[in-house]
């Protein structure tokens, strides 16, 4: 025990605030646009594995919810008009909550995480949130066994036939008031994996999504930037 609490002293505090961090070098973010540099040749759009990018009425138009940050876009574009940044907060509210949710929640929120069909990556990004980096139970936020314990469900991947069931019974389980979040590209597009007799969709498409979450997978600290903006306590430092 002695030898256990020198470590931990010697260690000292290792959590950090969500924004805190430093983002690796190599990180690619939310893709940008350089104004006035689009020759239209949609070389872009042709290089996207999810059609996240169109043009449209002479703008380039980029699906937040569909890229999954390959690179592929910024490759392809020969007049530099694509760049990534490192901006990874890209979480995204459909509806503002109302204020009998938010009295509900009031500081504390209860997690259940769905796995729809995904291929583990936003799992294992999930699961970093409980290590003493990212502490996410700092917030008042945690995850629990039974649907019928949680506020929220967090669904990762895409909707496959086999698990659409298990994600409805699970939302039906759910008590009221109840929030969704959809988890990187495939729960929030459907469109990484395309279309077969195997797939059902996005989970927008099964249940209704009161938050997505961008990224393939999203960062432990984009996962955070997205439950506390849909608690509404991110103090006006939201987008």
């Amino acid at each position: 025990m002695l030898e256990l609490l020198k470590k931990i002293v010697k260690t000292g505090r290792v959590t950090e605030p969500y924004d805190g961090g430093m983002v690796p070098p190599r990180f690619r973010g939310e893709v940008t646009k350089a104004a006035g540099l689009c020759q239209q040749c949609q070389s872009c759009c042709k290089a996207c594995p999810t059609g996240a990018i169109r043009l449209t009425d002479g703008q380039l138009l980029i699906d937040n919810r569909a890229c999954i940050f390959c690179g592929a876009c910024v490759a392809a574009c020969e007049h530099a008009v694509l760049d990534h940044s490192d901006e990874y907060r890209l979480a995204e509210l459909t509806t503002r909550l109302s204020e009998k949710i938010k009295a509900t929640l009031k500081r504390s929120l209860h997690i259940r995480h769905v796995d729809a069909g995904s291929c583990n990556a936003c799992d294992w990004e999930m699961t970093a949130l409980n290590n003493p980096v990212y502490d996410l139970q700092q917030y008042g936020i945690d995850f629990v066994a039974s649907p019928r314990h949680a506020d929220m469900l967090m669904v990762t991947g895409v909707v496959t036939r086999n698990l659409e069931q298990a994600l409805t019974m699970t939302y039906e389980a759910v008590p009221a008031p109840k929030l969704v979040m959809a988890v990187g590209a495939c729960a929030a597009s459907g469109k990484v994996f395309g279309s077969s007799y195997a797939i059902r969709g996005a989970v927008g498409t099964i249940v209704p999504v009161d938050i997505y979450v961008p990224g393939c997978p999203p960062r432990p600290a984009a996962l955070i930037y997205g439950l506390l903006l849909a608690l509404d306590r991110l103090g006006g430092k939201d987008k």
